[in-house]
């Protein structure tokens, strides 16, 4: 988080604001018809509220008190017993849903073409044979398991069984290089490591062994290393340490009693970068985020039975943990998931399968949407994407020019494309557009139900619409995070940065309605002759010409304004790079957003550096700019 300052964020843009409104079938059958009501409901009766939806699902004892907060700490569903996977498996094969037993919970594709079905039955026969080999192999409740796997079936598989035995499962985004692994497998003094020999991206076989031989070297504290080989001919297991996942799997009884969890044990850690450098373990629990996960999967992405959903992400990432694993199994949806990049083998691969699989729902994130703007409508134009009704998008601000053009090519009159905002400590929306609001471009929507969201100033003062500050929240949620691995004070510091709310250490503004706008990180902003603004904001100016694929904007410094504004751009096919144009393209951003904003230089790239999640990485672009060392970017995953 940036250091306190007693200046503002300029908000240059919404002078002229669109509006898009859902279909009228979408707003009829959403959860919450009216937001107003339920919202007052959540804030001011929150025990009764989150009490209401965790009744919803199964409890093996249910809790004393909804809520215990003595800040910074907060615990919810006291004394509850449970355990997520009854949720997400068994009530849909033996208990309340059972109807569910033979549908299909896991559509499983790679980019080479396979495709697996997995109904919820065969889905928890599996997890039970996994569970079993983990627990032969000495793990027990509480113990941790680093899993470094792509989005594989047996990825999946491995995290629902270390939450059916009560470990505390740690995915790693297989991409990450040697020390970003080993520094995690270090921090959460993890006893087994399951892993892939290789995996599948943009048609090229990726080799994942040989960085996890380098990471765990000399680390007694590992037992055991658990390999899915899919080479073939198959790598050899040379090391007494190495086991063959699917043997191993293969050879367990396929039934295993859940272990009963409390309410606040541990359910994962996943490490998210920091600004030190150093990623911070971010710890969710069973009861909490279960039942975060449940509503937000059915209030905001509107997920009803029969639905398939689809999220373009990977379970290394949270969204991948709440939104292909958690959320839409406890919900008993009909889950796609597909390894790779998404333009591979061609840019028209996502549509093809929309349209194979009549997917209803679909989140995906801002820079996805901006790279199939950038190939054209025409690939989306080949296939039926009628089935779809709701597209989101998170993980960045999505800009006016990708939303319009989203709405206009992808879903077109049939659905509805909507913002949100949350992060890894926060595992499901905070803020968002419902299906049954209107939607505002540039603005990522209201806060969600529970969610007590303001823009203050860095003395934790309301400042008024339309004006920037800091995004916080004020009350905690059951989805938060408890604490941070091995960490406390690092914890503390979400609470004491501001002292009494929670600081999401981003910039925003709301206008009249409530409408948020988050604008990013706060150390994404500029201050331009006393002006503070957000470079999100800059880049989205940008984009909206014509000639722009994508755009990074970074501030550097300025004898006379302080800082100056530099703009990164990639152009579309059929632009080329000229004086000209970097001319034309200042003086739109200064038409859009006024004299203060106009960049001072322009550079044209044909790609910017980007985080294996597909962010914009500008403290590389400013690192190089200023001769600087950018420190350690293996640990950036946001």
């Amino acid at each position: 988080m940036e250091t306190k300052t007693s200046k503002t964020i300029d908000t240059l843009s919404g002078q002229n604001e669109k509006i898009i409104e859902p279909p009228e079938l979408l707003k009829q059958n959403a959860l919450i018809q009216d937001y107003e009501s339920v919202y007052l409901y959540s804030i001011t009766q929150p025990e009764n509220f989150w009490g209401s939806i965790a009744n919803e699902l199964v409890w093996f004892q249910k809790w004393d008190k909804v809520l215990e907060f003595n800040m910074p700490y907060h615990k919810w569903f006291i004394n509850g017993k449970t355990n997520i996977t009854v949720n997400a498996l068994d009530r849909h094969v033996t208990g309340q849903n059972r109807a569910n037993r033979n549908r299909v919970a896991l559509i499983w594709m790679s980019e080479t073409g396979e495709e697996v079905l997995v109904t919820y039955d065969r889905l928890l026969r599996r997890v039970n044979q996994v569970a079993n080999a983990l627990k032969n192999l000495g793990v027990k409740k509480g113990d941790r398991v680093i899993i470094y796997m792509p989005l594989t079936l047996q990825g999946i598989y491995s995290m629902l069984a270390c939450a059916r035995i009560g470990a505390i499962h740690s995915v790693v985004y297989a991409g990450m290089g040697v020390q970003a692994l080993r520094s995690r497998i270090e921090d959460s003094k993890a006893k087994i490591v399951i892993c892939s020999d290789i995996t599948y991206r943009g048609g090229k076989v990726i080799p994942l062994k040989g960085i996890v031989d380098q990471a765990v070297e000399d680390l007694d504290y590992v037992e055991k290393i658990i390999v899915h080989r899919r080479q073939k001919p198959q790598i050899e297991l040379t090391y007494e340490k190495e086991l063959d996942f699917e043997e191993l799997m293969n050879s367990q009884s396929q039934w295993c009693e859940p272990e009963i969890m409390d309410s606040e044990d541990p359910l994962f850690i996943l490490y998210t970068s920091g600004t030190t450098g150093k990623p911070k373990g971010v710890v969710h629990v069973h009861g909490g985020y279960m039942v975060g996960t449940y509503y937000l999967c059915r209030a905001f992405f509107d997920i009803k039975d029969g639905d398939i959903f689809w999220s373009t992400s990977d379970i290394g990432w949270i969204v991948g943990h709440s939104y292909i694993v958690y959320g839409p199994l406890i919900t008993g949806a009909t889950v796609v998931a597909r390894e790779g990049a998404i333009n591979y083998p061609d840019p028209g691969i996502v549509w093809k399968i929309v349209e194979r699989h009549g997917v209803n729902l679909m989140f995906t994130a801002p820079t996805a949407i901006r790279m199939f703007m950038r190939f054209g409508e025409e690939y989306v134009n080949k296939y039926d994407t009628s089935t779809l009704r709701l597209l989101a998008s998170a993980g960045e601000p999505l800009n006016p020019e990708a939303h319009l053009w989203a709405q206009k090519h992808i879903v077109k009159d049939h659905g509805f494309v909507v913002d949100n905002f949350w992060q890894t400590e926060i595992a499901s929306p905070v803020i968002g557009t419902l299906p049954s609001m209107k939607a505002k471009l540039g603005k990522a929507g209201k806060p969600m139900p529970g969610i007590v969201a303001e823009v203050v100033d860095p003395e934790g003062n309301k400042v008024p619409p339309n004006k920037g500050g800091l995004l916080v929240i004020r009350k905690p949620v059951p989805y938060m995070l408890r604490t941070v691995w091995n960490n406390d004070e690092r914890y503390k510091e979400y609470w004491n940065y501001i002292p009494g709310v929670y600081s999401c250490g981003d910039v925003a503004f709301y206008d009249e309605e409530g409408y948020f706008a988050v604008l990013g990180r706060a150390d994404d902003v500029m201050n331009v002759a006393g002006h503070r603004i957000g470079t999100a904001e800059v880049e989205s100016a940008f984009v909206s010409h014509p000639a722009v694929a994508e755009a990074a904007v970074i501030g550097l410094p300025d004898e006379v304004k302080g800082e100056r504004i530099k703009g990164f751009i990639v152009l579309k096919p059929g632009y080329e790079p000229s004086e000209n144009l970097k001319a034309t393209l200042r003086d739109h951003v200064r038409r859009e957003l006024g004299p203060i904003a106009t960049p001072s230089e322009i550079e044209f790239r044909d790609n910017l550096p980007k985080t294996r999640s597909g962010k914009i990485v500008r403290r590389l672009l400013k690192a190089q700019e200023l001769g600087e060392d950018p420190g350690d970017l293996s640990t950036l995953e946001e």
